[in-house]
Protein backbone atom coordinates (compact mmCIF):
# COMPACT_ATOMS: atom_id res chain seq x y z
CA UNK A 1 0.00 0.00 0.00
CA UNK A 2 1.52 3.19 -1.06
CA UNK A 3 1.35 6.40 0.83
CA UNK A 4 -1.50 7.80 -1.23
CA UNK A 5 -3.68 4.78 -0.69
CA UNK A 6 -3.05 4.88 3.07
CA UNK A 7 -4.03 8.51 3.24
CA UNK A 8 -7.20 7.82 1.29
CA UNK A 9 -8.02 4.89 3.64
CA UNK A 10 -7.54 7.09 6.69
CA UNK A 11 -9.78 9.78 5.28
CA UNK A 12 -12.45 7.25 4.39
CA UNK A 13 -12.44 5.80 7.92
CA UNK A 14 -12.55 9.27 9.49
CA UNK A 15 -15.44 10.28 7.26
CA UNK A 16 -17.33 7.10 8.18
CA UNK A 17 -16.83 7.72 11.86
CA UNK A 18 -18.08 11.29 11.46
CA UNK A 19 -21.12 10.14 9.47
CA UNK A 20 -21.88 7.49 12.09
CA UNK A 21 -21.62 10.06 14.89
CA UNK A 22 -23.84 12.44 13.00
CA UNK A 23 -26.39 9.70 12.31
CA UNK A 24 -26.39 8.73 16.01
CA UNK A 25 -26.99 12.36 17.01
CA UNK A 26 -29.85 12.70 14.53
CA UNK A 27 -31.42 9.48 15.79
CA UNK A 28 -31.15 10.70 19.41
CA UNK A 29 -32.70 13.99 18.42
CA UNK A 30 -35.67 12.29 16.75
CA UNK A 31 -36.10 9.98 19.72
CA UNK A 32 -36.13 12.83 22.18
CA UNK A 33 -38.58 14.73 19.98
CA UNK A 34 -40.93 11.74 19.95
CA UNK A 35 -40.64 11.45 23.72
CA UNK A 36 -41.40 15.14 24.25
CA UNK A 37 -44.32 14.96 21.85
CA UNK A 38 -45.84 12.06 23.79
CA UNK A 39 -45.39 13.97 27.07
CA UNK A 40 -47.11 17.00 25.65
CA UNK A 41 -50.03 14.86 24.50
CA UNK A 42 -50.27 13.32 27.95
CA UNK A 43 -50.23 16.74 29.66
CA UNK A 44 -52.76 18.11 27.14
CA UNK A 45 -55.24 15.34 27.99
CA UNK A 46 -55.00 16.05 31.72
CA UNK A 47 -55.54 19.79 31.10
CA UNK A 48 -58.55 19.13 28.91
CA UNK A 49 -60.05 16.86 31.57
CA UNK A 50 -59.58 19.46 34.31
CA UNK A 51 -61.00 22.21 32.08
CA UNK A 52 -64.09 20.13 31.28
CA UNK A 53 -64.61 19.32 34.96
CA UNK A 54 -64.38 22.98 35.93
CA UNK A 55 -66.78 24.01 33.18
CA UNK A 56 -69.27 21.38 34.34
CA UNK A 57 -68.99 22.60 37.98
CA UNK A 58 -69.48 26.20 36.87
CA UNK A 59 -72.53 25.19 34.85
CA UNK A 60 -73.99 23.45 37.90
CA UNK A 61 -73.33 26.54 40.04
CA UNK A 62 -75.00 28.77 37.45
CA UNK A 63 -78.01 26.47 37.32
CA UNK A 64 -78.24 26.43 41.13
CA UNK A 65 -77.89 30.22 41.28
CA UNK A 66 -80.65 30.67 38.71
CA UNK A 67 -82.91 28.31 40.66
CA UNK A 68 -82.22 30.17 43.93
CA UNK A 69 -82.84 33.51 42.22
CA UNK A 70 -86.13 32.22 40.79
CA UNK A 71 -87.20 30.94 44.22
CA UNK A 72 -86.26 34.26 45.85
CA UNK A 73 -88.22 36.21 43.23
CA UNK A 74 -91.22 33.88 43.62
CA UNK A 75 -91.04 34.20 47.42
CA UNK A 76 -90.79 37.99 47.20
CA UNK A 77 -93.67 38.10 44.73
CA UNK A 78 -95.82 35.86 46.97
CA UNK A 79 -95.00 38.02 50.02
CA UNK A 80 -95.99 41.14 48.10
CA UNK A 81 -99.26 39.56 46.98
CA UNK A 82 -100.05 38.43 50.54
CA UNK A 83 -99.33 41.89 51.97
CA UNK A 84 -101.33 43.60 49.22
CA UNK A 85 -104.34 41.29 49.71
CA UNK A 86 -104.55 41.71 53.50
CA UNK A 87 -107.78 43.35 54.65
CA UNK A 88 -106.02 44.58 57.80
CA UNK A 89 -103.44 47.33 57.86
CA UNK A 90 -99.78 46.25 57.99
CA UNK A 91 -97.07 48.70 59.04
CA UNK A 92 -93.40 47.69 59.25
CA UNK A 93 -90.97 50.05 61.01
CA UNK A 94 -87.19 49.61 61.21
CA UNK A 95 -84.96 50.11 64.20
CA UNK A 96 -84.20 53.61 62.94
CA UNK A 97 -87.96 54.34 63.25
CA UNK A 98 -88.37 54.75 59.53
CA UNK A 99 -91.36 53.16 57.84
CA UNK A 100 -90.30 50.23 55.68
CA UNK A 101 -93.72 49.20 54.42
CA UNK A 102 -97.37 50.28 54.64
CA UNK A 103 -99.77 48.03 52.74
CA UNK A 104 -102.73 49.26 50.65
CA UNK A 105 -105.30 48.27 53.31
CA UNK A 106 -103.43 50.34 55.90
CA UNK A 107 -103.35 53.36 53.61
CA UNK A 108 -107.05 52.91 52.93
CA UNK A 109 -107.93 52.69 56.65
CA UNK A 110 -105.95 55.87 57.33
CA UNK A 111 -107.28 57.60 54.18
CA UNK A 112 -103.73 58.04 52.89
CA UNK A 113 -103.06 58.28 49.14
CA UNK A 114 -100.83 55.81 47.32
CA UNK A 115 -97.34 57.27 47.66
CA UNK A 116 -93.86 56.55 48.99
CA UNK A 117 -94.43 56.55 52.76
CA UNK A 118 -90.88 55.80 53.85
CA UNK A 119 -90.16 58.63 56.30
CA UNK A 120 -90.04 58.67 60.07
CA UNK A 121 -93.02 56.94 61.67
CA UNK A 122 -94.10 60.14 63.44
CA UNK A 123 -94.13 62.05 60.15
CA UNK A 124 -95.91 59.32 58.18
CA UNK A 125 -98.58 58.93 60.89
CA UNK A 126 -98.90 62.66 61.47
CA UNK A 127 -102.71 62.46 61.19
CA UNK A 128 -102.83 59.30 63.33
CA UNK A 129 -100.68 60.19 66.37
CA UNK A 130 -102.34 57.57 68.59
CA UNK A 131 -101.18 54.81 66.25
CA UNK A 132 -97.68 56.29 66.13
CA UNK A 133 -97.57 56.32 69.96
CA UNK A 134 -98.40 52.61 70.14
CA UNK A 135 -95.66 51.74 67.62
CA UNK A 136 -93.09 53.91 69.43
CA UNK A 137 -94.08 52.33 72.75
CA UNK A 138 -93.18 48.90 71.33
CA UNK A 139 -89.87 50.24 70.00
CA UNK A 140 -89.04 51.91 73.32
CA UNK A 141 -89.87 48.97 75.58
CA UNK A 142 -89.21 46.05 73.25
CA UNK A 143 -92.49 44.54 74.49
CA UNK A 144 -95.43 43.53 72.32
CA UNK A 145 -98.67 45.53 72.45
CA UNK A 146 -101.66 43.22 72.09
CA UNK A 147 -105.20 44.09 70.99
CA UNK A 148 -105.26 47.73 72.01
CA UNK A 149 -108.27 49.82 70.90
CA UNK A 150 -107.60 53.37 69.74
CA UNK A 151 -109.40 55.93 67.59
CA UNK A 152 -107.84 58.18 64.99
CA UNK A 153 -109.05 61.06 62.87
CA UNK A 154 -108.14 60.27 59.28
CA UNK A 155 -107.09 62.75 56.61
CA UNK A 156 -110.71 63.06 55.43
CA UNK A 157 -111.81 64.11 58.98
CA UNK A 158 -113.46 60.79 59.70
CA UNK A 159 -113.14 59.14 63.11
CA UNK A 160 -112.03 55.53 62.77
CA UNK A 161 -111.77 53.04 65.63
CA UNK A 162 -108.81 50.66 65.28
CA UNK A 163 -107.74 47.47 67.00
CA UNK A 164 -103.91 47.45 67.12
CA UNK A 165 -101.31 44.75 67.78
CA UNK A 166 -97.58 45.60 67.61
CA UNK A 167 -94.76 43.04 67.85
CA UNK A 168 -91.01 43.77 68.06
CA UNK A 169 -88.70 42.40 65.36
CA UNK A 170 -85.45 40.77 66.53
CA UNK A 171 -84.23 38.20 69.03
CA UNK A 172 -83.12 40.65 71.73
CA UNK A 173 -86.19 42.04 73.54
CA UNK A 174 -84.40 45.14 74.83
CA UNK A 175 -82.96 46.15 71.46
CA UNK A 176 -85.54 45.39 68.75
CA UNK A 177 -84.55 45.76 65.14
CA UNK A 178 -87.95 47.26 64.40
CA UNK A 179 -91.64 46.55 64.85
CA UNK A 180 -94.48 45.10 62.85
CA UNK A 181 -97.93 46.57 63.44
CA UNK A 182 -101.26 45.02 62.45
CA UNK A 183 -104.39 47.16 62.76
CA UNK A 184 -108.01 46.57 61.74
CA UNK A 185 -111.15 48.69 61.55
CA UNK A 186 -113.43 48.31 64.60
CA UNK A 187 -115.72 51.21 63.68
CA UNK A 188 -118.67 48.98 62.77
CA UNK A 189 -118.33 47.03 66.03
CA UNK A 190 -118.10 50.22 68.10
CA UNK A 191 -121.14 51.67 66.33
CA UNK A 192 -123.06 48.43 66.90
CA UNK A 193 -122.23 48.60 70.60
CA UNK A 194 -123.42 52.22 70.69
CA UNK A 195 -126.67 51.21 68.98
CA UNK A 196 -127.24 48.42 71.50
CA UNK A 197 -126.62 50.81 74.39
CA UNK A 198 -128.96 53.34 72.79
CA UNK A 199 -131.68 50.73 72.34
CA UNK A 200 -131.35 49.74 75.99
CA UNK A 201 -131.53 53.39 77.06
CA UNK A 202 -134.59 54.04 74.93
CA UNK A 203 -136.30 50.94 76.30
CA UNK A 204 -135.59 52.02 79.88
CA UNK A 205 -136.89 55.53 79.22
CA UNK A 206 -140.05 54.07 77.72
CA UNK A 207 -140.68 51.74 80.62
CA UNK A 208 -140.12 54.42 83.27
CA UNK A 209 -142.14 57.22 81.71
CA UNK A 210 -144.88 55.67 79.58
CA UNK A 211 -147.12 55.11 82.61
CA UNK A 212 -146.58 58.64 83.89
CA UNK A 213 -147.32 60.07 80.46
CA UNK A 214 -150.60 58.15 80.25
CA UNK A 215 -151.74 59.51 83.60
CA UNK A 216 -150.66 62.99 82.62
CA UNK A 217 -152.59 62.73 79.38
CA UNK A 218 -155.77 61.69 81.21
CA UNK A 219 -155.65 64.72 83.51
CA UNK A 220 -154.79 66.97 80.59
CA UNK A 221 -157.74 65.65 78.63
CA UNK A 222 -160.04 66.53 81.52
CA UNK A 223 -158.73 70.11 81.68
CA UNK A 224 -159.00 70.44 77.91
CA UNK A 225 -162.55 69.09 77.92
CA UNK A 226 -163.75 71.50 80.60
CA UNK A 227 -162.10 74.40 78.78
CA UNK A 228 -163.98 73.45 75.61
CA UNK A 229 -167.30 73.34 77.49
CA UNK A 230 -166.96 76.98 78.40
CA UNK A 231 -168.87 79.20 75.94
CA UNK A 232 -166.64 82.13 75.07
CA UNK A 233 -169.63 84.28 74.08
CA UNK A 234 -171.12 83.97 77.57
CA UNK A 235 -167.87 84.77 79.35
CA UNK A 236 -166.85 88.28 80.41
CA UNK A 237 -164.53 89.91 77.94
CA UNK A 238 -161.70 90.15 80.45
CA UNK A 239 -161.71 86.35 81.13
CA UNK A 240 -161.89 85.10 77.53
CA UNK A 241 -158.13 85.39 76.87
CA UNK A 242 -157.45 83.15 79.87
CA UNK A 243 -159.76 80.41 78.63
CA UNK A 244 -158.28 80.66 75.13
CA UNK A 245 -154.83 80.41 76.67
CA UNK A 246 -155.85 77.28 78.59
CA UNK A 247 -157.16 75.70 75.36
CA UNK A 248 -154.01 76.53 73.40
CA UNK A 249 -151.67 75.26 76.09
CA UNK A 250 -153.62 72.03 76.54
CA UNK A 251 -153.45 71.49 72.76
CA UNK A 252 -149.69 72.02 72.85
CA UNK A 253 -149.23 69.77 75.88
CA UNK A 254 -151.44 67.14 74.26
CA UNK A 255 -149.19 67.12 71.18
CA UNK A 256 -146.12 66.81 73.40
CA UNK A 257 -147.62 63.85 75.26
CA UNK A 258 -148.60 62.12 72.00
CA UNK A 259 -145.10 62.58 70.61
CA UNK A 260 -143.55 61.39 73.82
CA UNK A 261 -145.72 58.27 73.91
CA UNK A 262 -144.77 57.55 70.31
CA UNK A 263 -141.16 57.90 71.35
CA UNK A 264 -141.43 55.93 74.59
CA UNK A 265 -143.51 52.92 73.67
CA UNK A 266 -141.95 50.00 71.76
CA UNK A 267 -142.30 50.38 68.01
CA UNK A 268 -144.35 47.75 66.21
CA UNK A 269 -142.00 47.19 63.27
CA UNK A 270 -143.07 45.23 60.19
CA UNK A 271 -139.93 44.63 58.14
CA UNK A 272 -140.13 44.13 54.38
CA UNK A 273 -138.05 45.14 51.33
CA UNK A 274 -139.19 48.63 50.33
CA UNK A 275 -138.07 51.22 47.80
CA UNK A 276 -136.77 54.44 49.32
CA UNK A 277 -137.71 56.74 46.44
CA UNK A 278 -141.52 56.81 47.07
CA UNK A 279 -140.85 57.42 50.78
CA UNK A 280 -138.58 60.37 50.07
CA UNK A 281 -140.87 61.77 47.38
CA UNK A 282 -143.83 61.70 49.75
CA UNK A 283 -141.85 63.32 52.57
CA UNK A 284 -140.70 66.03 50.16
CA UNK A 285 -144.21 66.61 48.84
CA UNK A 286 -145.50 67.28 52.36
CA UNK A 287 -143.33 70.41 52.65
CA UNK A 288 -143.00 71.38 48.98
CA UNK A 289 -146.04 73.68 49.08
CA UNK A 290 -144.83 75.52 52.19
CA UNK A 291 -141.32 75.86 50.74
CA UNK A 292 -142.66 77.20 47.42
CA UNK A 293 -144.84 79.76 49.22
CA UNK A 294 -141.69 81.09 50.88
CA UNK A 295 -139.79 81.26 47.59
CA UNK A 296 -137.84 78.02 48.17
CA UNK A 297 -137.68 74.52 46.74
CA UNK A 298 -137.45 70.86 47.69
CA UNK A 299 -135.32 68.49 45.57
CA UNK A 300 -135.06 64.69 45.62
CA UNK A 301 -132.05 63.20 43.82
CA UNK A 302 -129.51 60.38 43.85
CA UNK A 303 -129.50 56.61 43.54
CA UNK A 304 -132.36 54.65 45.07
CA UNK A 305 -132.19 51.03 46.15
CA UNK A 306 -134.38 48.75 48.29
CA UNK A 307 -133.88 48.59 52.05
CA UNK A 308 -135.35 46.32 54.68
CA UNK A 309 -137.71 48.35 56.84
CA UNK A 310 -141.15 49.48 57.93
CA UNK A 311 -142.61 51.85 55.35
CA UNK A 312 -144.84 53.73 57.81
CA UNK A 313 -142.08 54.34 60.35
CA UNK A 314 -139.50 55.36 57.75
CA UNK A 315 -141.98 57.77 56.17
CA UNK A 316 -142.56 59.28 59.62
CA UNK A 317 -138.80 59.64 60.20
CA UNK A 318 -138.10 61.39 56.90
CA UNK A 319 -141.19 63.56 57.26
CA UNK A 320 -139.86 64.76 60.62
CA UNK A 321 -136.45 65.50 59.11
CA UNK A 322 -137.98 67.44 56.20
CA UNK A 323 -140.29 69.41 58.49
CA UNK A 324 -137.35 70.14 60.79
CA UNK A 325 -135.31 71.46 57.83
CA UNK A 326 -138.18 73.69 56.65
CA UNK A 327 -138.77 75.14 60.12
CA UNK A 328 -135.05 75.85 60.59
CA UNK A 329 -135.03 77.93 57.39
CA UNK A 330 -138.32 79.65 58.23
CA UNK A 331 -137.17 80.77 61.68
CA UNK A 332 -133.95 82.12 60.12
CA UNK A 333 -136.02 84.08 57.56
CA UNK A 334 -134.24 82.52 54.56
CA UNK A 335 -135.75 81.02 51.44
CA UNK A 336 -135.82 77.28 52.21
CA UNK A 337 -133.90 75.04 49.83
CA UNK A 338 -134.12 71.46 51.06
CA UNK A 339 -132.35 68.59 49.29
CA UNK A 340 -132.89 64.87 49.84
CA UNK A 341 -129.81 63.14 48.41
CA UNK A 342 -129.46 59.34 48.30
CA UNK A 343 -126.09 57.61 47.75
CA UNK A 344 -125.24 53.92 47.85
CA UNK A 345 -122.07 52.50 49.39
CA UNK A 346 -121.97 48.92 48.14
CA UNK A 347 -118.65 48.16 49.81
CA UNK A 348 -120.23 48.89 53.21
CA UNK A 349 -123.65 47.65 52.02
CA UNK A 350 -125.51 50.75 53.18
CA UNK A 351 -127.53 53.52 51.59
CA UNK A 352 -126.95 57.02 52.96
CA UNK A 353 -129.81 59.48 52.64
CA UNK A 354 -128.93 63.08 53.45
CA UNK A 355 -131.52 65.76 54.28
CA UNK A 356 -129.76 69.08 53.70
CA UNK A 357 -131.06 72.58 54.41
CA UNK A 358 -129.66 76.08 53.99
CA UNK A 359 -130.68 77.29 57.44
CA UNK A 360 -128.49 78.83 60.14
CA UNK A 361 -126.85 75.54 61.10
CA UNK A 362 -126.37 74.07 64.56
CA UNK A 363 -124.28 75.18 67.49
CA UNK A 364 -121.63 72.42 68.03
CA UNK A 365 -122.59 72.29 71.71
CA UNK A 366 -126.20 71.53 70.74
CA UNK A 367 -125.29 69.20 67.85
CA UNK A 368 -123.78 66.65 70.24
CA UNK A 369 -127.12 66.44 72.15
CA UNK A 370 -129.59 67.09 69.35
CA UNK A 371 -131.04 63.56 69.38
CA UNK A 372 -131.68 63.54 73.12
CA UNK A 373 -135.31 63.91 74.25
CA UNK A 374 -136.49 67.48 74.94
CA UNK A 375 -133.39 69.10 73.35
CA UNK A 376 -134.53 71.68 70.82
CA UNK A 377 -133.28 74.91 69.23
CA UNK A 378 -136.75 76.36 68.52
CA UNK A 379 -138.88 78.41 70.85
CA UNK A 380 -141.98 76.21 70.56
CA UNK A 381 -140.29 72.93 69.70
CA UNK A 382 -141.05 69.83 71.76
CA UNK A 383 -137.56 68.32 71.44
CA UNK A 384 -138.99 64.90 70.59
CA UNK A 385 -139.04 64.93 66.78
CA UNK A 386 -135.36 64.15 66.25
CA UNK A 387 -135.31 61.76 69.21
CA UNK A 388 -138.14 59.85 67.54
CA UNK A 389 -136.24 59.86 64.24
CA UNK A 390 -133.22 58.35 65.94
CA UNK A 391 -135.31 55.68 67.60
CA UNK A 392 -136.92 54.68 64.31
CA UNK A 393 -133.59 54.51 62.47
CA UNK A 394 -131.89 52.58 65.27
CA UNK A 395 -134.82 50.14 65.23
CA UNK A 396 -133.95 49.55 61.56
CA UNK A 397 -130.30 48.80 62.51
CA UNK A 398 -129.24 52.10 60.99
CA UNK A 399 -127.62 55.34 62.08
CA UNK A 400 -128.52 59.01 61.89
CA UNK A 401 -125.87 61.69 62.27
CA UNK A 402 -125.76 65.46 61.96
CA UNK A 403 -122.97 67.60 60.54
CA UNK A 404 -122.62 71.22 59.44
CA UNK A 405 -123.05 71.96 55.76
CA UNK A 406 -120.33 73.96 54.04
CA UNK A 407 -121.60 77.47 53.35
CA UNK A 408 -124.22 77.29 56.11
CA UNK A 409 -127.00 74.89 56.88
CA UNK A 410 -127.27 71.43 58.36
CA UNK A 411 -126.94 67.93 56.94
CA UNK A 412 -128.73 65.00 58.58
CA UNK A 413 -127.46 61.67 57.21
CA UNK A 414 -129.48 58.48 57.65
CA UNK A 415 -127.59 55.22 57.00
CA UNK A 416 -129.69 52.12 56.38
CA UNK A 417 -128.49 48.59 55.51
CA UNK A 418 -129.19 47.35 52.00
CA UNK A 419 -131.49 44.42 51.40
CA UNK A 420 -129.49 41.19 51.51
CA UNK A 421 -129.78 38.70 48.68
CA UNK A 422 -131.56 36.25 50.97
CA UNK A 423 -134.19 38.88 51.87
CA UNK A 424 -134.72 40.16 48.34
Amino acid sequence: MNKTSFVLFVLTVTLGIAVAALAYAVLRLFSEARRLSGREKELGGETAFMTAAMEEALARLRTREQAMTARAEASERLSGEIIASLTSGLLVVGGDRRVKSLNPAGRRLLAMPDADWSGQVGDVLLTAPELAKVVEECLDTGQAVRRRAIHVTTRDNRITHLGVTVSPIGSAPDTPNGAICLFSDLTDIVELEEQLRLKDSLAQVGELTAGIAHEFRNGLATIHGYARLLDLDRLPADTRPYVIGIRDETDTLGAIVRNFLNFARPADVVMAPIDTRPILERAAEEIRGDAASRGGSVTVRGEFVPVLGDEVLLRQAFSNLCRNALEACTEASVKPHVVLDSTVDRSQRVVRIAVVDNGPGLDPAVASRIFMPFVTTRARGTGLGLALVQKIIVTHNGRVTVQPESGGGTRFVVSLPLVSESSA
